[in-house]
């Protein structure tokens, strides 16, 4: 799930690189009205972007959320520094 993530980010992010090359450097000579638009659309990227990159996937792990495996519970605990009672 991480790799798929990552690949979008950075799909996502190209994609905002190109708008704004486009926009500047070819669509200008035609329409600025256009290449404005394209900027605008260029800027809300990249936070999509960050969202889509740090989701939380099914199959992730986070510190909160017991496995149900008690060994494996017991061995992130003692990662985290956390006594168990």
């Amino acid at each position: 799930m991480y790799a798929r993530r990552r690949h979008m980010y950075f799909a996502m992010m190209g994609l905002c690189i190109g708008l704004f090359v486009l926009a500047w450097g070819v669509v200008r000579l035609w329409s600025v009205p256009a290449a404005v638009v394209m900027c605008l659309v260029a800027m809300v990227i990249p936070p999509v972007a960050a969202v889509v990159a740090n989701r939380r996937g099914p199959d992730d792990r986070w510190w909160d959320d017991p496995s149900g495996d008690a060994k494996s519970d017991e061995w992130w605990d003692e990662l985290d520094g956390k006594k168990r009672r």
